[in-house]
């Protein structure tokens, strides 16, 4: 049975996949290399994210990628939610479940998602601006006293998957976000999540 959730943001709950593209170009501009289609973003999307960026701009520090990030961000337009999961995570919660953000995004913009997603007061705890989601998680798990076994990380990377099988809890990859169905699948996720109805059974019906 499921009664803790962490969640990735970007490409689970606020669907980015294309204002992603935008930011990933804008900053692939800003270093003077080509653009890249959705299929390509999707194809070799990686976290940690410097791997993906260290790919195409083999030379950029985290701390000058993440300059040019914050730029570019906001030069876009705002992000929506995805679908109706904010109705799927306000079920979770009057179940009793704890839920937990751990996302690369930037603080004051995913805070600001939440507001306007109307999830304020959902999440037990919310981490922004994390490279690397191993260490997060796991101190999350020991904070809390976390059951491993009644313990999902749902995302919809590879990171996701690798951070869960690495600290022992369940792992779900949606395939609505940065990556395609078949990089996950290849990676054996405990549960791979098509739509907000598998999601929904998977937390809901156990």
């Amino acid at each position: 049975m499921i009664k803790n959730i962490i969640f990735d943001w970007s490409g689970v709950v606020k669907d980015a996949v294309k204002i992603h593209l935008s930011v990933v170009n804008k900053i692939f501009d800003e270093f003077g290399v080509n653009h890249i289609t959705l299929d390509e973003l999707k194809e070799n999307w990686v976290q940690p994210y410097m791997g993906f960026y260290n790919k195409y701009i083999p030379n950029v520090s985290a701390a000058e990628e993440q300059v040019v990030y914050e730029k570019a961000v906001f030069e876009c337009p705002e992000g929506e939610v995805y679908l109706t999961i904010a109705d799927s995570i306000k079920k979770f919660k009057e179940k009793g479940i704890k839920m937990y953000v751990v996302s690369s995004d930037l603080q004051r913009t995913l805070l600001s998602e939440i507001k306007r997603f109307n999830l304020e007061n959902i999440f037990h705890e919310v981490y922004t601006d994390i490279h690397d989601k191993t260490e997060t998680a796991l101190s999350i798990i020991k904070k809390n006293n976390l059951n491993l076994e009644e313990t999902i990380f749902i995302g919809d990377s590879n990171h996701e998957v690798e951070v869960s099988k690495e600290i022992g809890i369940k792992s779900g990859a949606v395939t609505w976000g940065f990556q395609t169905e078949e990089r996950l699948a290849k990676l054996n996720p405990d549960y791979i999540i098509h739509n907000l109805e598998e999601l929904e059974k998977i937390i809901c019906q156990q």
